[in-house]
């Protein structure tokens, strides 16, 4: 039978009504199995409807009473995301929203996602009176022109483990936020949005749309904070959540440009629990860097990727550090062989389990592998794109080392400032990592098609890695001709999601961080 073109829900009403028409032959005709899809238990049907989208359980409700039912299982409809934008499902109606809630959501509800719209002092009153086991709630108001009135705001869930509030530009948060406050208390993560993805060149005025300060008073279980893209968050900032959160663990502060670490040192004397700090992208300062008391912390995960402190300053705080599971130190230019040597001389990497060392242009060759020589074993995560002079041979050399390795990240696109003197023959890379690394899960290979070699056999290597490396889930690659064929080779066995292009997609080493699954806000 052809199935393209078919939706889903066709196929699902077709097969039932092959079903049901078997069903009646079968009367006539002795011998001829009556058994269906409806004969199997519901509770292996309810397993089988739980890998579905909700968009798609809406469609099939549509069969026949029986899957309705099961499609309409409460325990199917736990994690729930009504932000069309972010593949959920669209409700327009509030009256049918409440219905939900109260009907389908009820007790096993423990994630919803709300956009501005259905945030609103009637569905926030359903939630806090009928889903006593709600847990993690997200707000998007970012794309919001106003808000809704909430004066008559008088319950809000109030067992939450986790609350994302995606902010506006624009849009004072403060009224709304009144109203909750006192129910916060539970909070153990809270992230805090901003719309730096959104920002243009030009300097507008910066707003302080949310009091941060507020927040961190009537939190003080909070163990993980997330603050990405804000634009007014600056030091002070930084300071009031050290004075009221002595259980913080996890700091995350991407992309928050104005913070220049003025009040770091603040924060690791008061915040003695914290272990991880992501300072990607922000505008941290030698200075202030080297004031804090490193060697007094307990940080293990540490990122400074796309920071620009001195090679003076890293040597300074990564040697008084206590020492690392989790490094970035992507395209930070004034990391050099030296530091990576005096770490390892001093034992700093000894537990290191993922790095990130892409487009370190001081960083030579040699002083890479033998990093990796040494240390490879332990890796599970490594990153280094970026670096023209490692081609076929250096990773031909250092894969064997590498037994632990989940996420991977090689090769250098050419541009007119990192240029290829070699072509790289990639069939023998993928042979060296079935061979030795069959705990790959995520592999990135950013060469390109004028800088890629490969043979009529390919396709049989391919093959090799994705029997040999069963739990590779993402393979991602140039757009080319050998992505087409790796492309369609994954595709003849049924994984369909497996590859994809640089263009679209982008391997990180996050998914490593120990509070990785805590972190996630989308």
């Amino acid at each position: 039978m052809d199935l393209r073109g078919q939706s889903l829900f066709e196929v699902a009403k077709d097969a039932h009504g092959k079903s049901q028409q078997r069903a009646s032959v079968s009367g006539q005709l002795p011998g001829i199995d009556t058994k269906s899809i409806n004969h199997m238990p519901d509770k292996i049907l309810l397993h089988v409807f739980s890998y579905l989208k909700h968009k798609e359980l809406c469609h099939i409700a549509s069969v026949c009473k029986k899957w309705r039912m099961l499609a309409y299982d409460s325990r199917l409809w736990s994690r729930v995301s009504l932000r069309p934008e972010y593949s959920g499902i669209t409700i327009n109606n509030i009256d049918a929203l409440l219905g939900l809630i109260s009907m389908r959501f009820s007790n096993t509800l423990r994630y919803i996602e709300l956009p501005c719209e259905l945030t609103t002092p009637p569905v926030l009153h359903e939630l806090a009176n009928k889903c006593p086991n709600l847990k993690y709630l997200t707000l998007d108001f970012s794309n919001a022109m106003q808000l809704h009135d909430f004066n008559d705001l008088n319950s809000f869930p109030c067992n939450l483990r986790s609350l994302t509030i995606c902010l506006s530009e624009v849009i004072f948060m403060e009224g709304f936020m009144r109203k909750v406050y006192q129910s916060l208390s539970s909070l153990e993560m809270v992230h805090l949005i901003g719309t730096f993805e959104l920002g243009d060149e030009e300097e507008e005025e910066i707003y302080e749309v949310i009091n941060i300060s507020k927040i961190k008073a009537h939190t003080p279980n909070l163990k993980v904070v997330n603050l990405y893209g804000i634009s007014f968050v600056d030091d002070s900032h930084v300071e009031l959540l050290s004075s009221n959160c002595i259980h913080l663990e996890c700091l995350a502060l991407n992309f928050c440009l104005r913070v220049k670490g003025a009040t770091l040192k603040i924060l690791i004397q008061r915040c003695k629990k914290l272990q991880t700090l992501l300072l990607q992208h922000c505008g941290v300062e030698d200075a202030n860097m080297c004031e804090v008391e490193w060697q007094n912390s307990r940080i293990h995960e540490l990122d400074l990727t796309s920071t620009e402190l001195s090679a003076d300053c890293l040597m300074d705080i990564l040697c008084r550090m206590p020492g690392f599971t989790f490094l970035g130190l992507g395209y930070c230019e004034f990391f050099t062989d030296k530091i990576l040597d005096e770490l390892t001389k001093r034992g700093k990497l000894e537990r290191l389990r993922a790095v990130d060392i892409s487009h370190t242009v001081a960083l030579t060759e040699n002083a890479i592998f033998q990093f990796i020589k040494q240390h490879g074993y332990q890796l599970e995560g490594l990153m280094i794109a970026g670096k023209p002079k490692l081609a076929e041979q250096f990773f031909l050399n250092v894969i064997p080392f590498m037994k632990k390795i989940r996420i991977l990240v090689c090769g250098t696109a050419n541009g007119w400032f990192l240029r290829m003197s070699t072509r790289v023959h990639i069939d023998q890379i993928m042979i060296c990592l079935a061979q030795h690394c069959n705990k790959l899960e995520r592999l990135e290979v950013q060469w390109d098609p004028d800088t890629i070699r490969y043979s009529d056999n390919s396709s049989k290597f391919i093959d090799q890695l994705r029997l040999k490396c069963p739990g590779i889930r993402s393979m991602t690659l140039s757009d080319g001709e050998y992505y087409e064929m790796v492309k369609s080779n994954f595709e003849r066995a049924d994984r369909m999601t497996v590859v994809r292009t640089t263009t679209n997609y982008t391997t990180s080493i996050v998914s490593l961080l120990t509070r990785y699954k805590d972190l996630l806000f989308n």
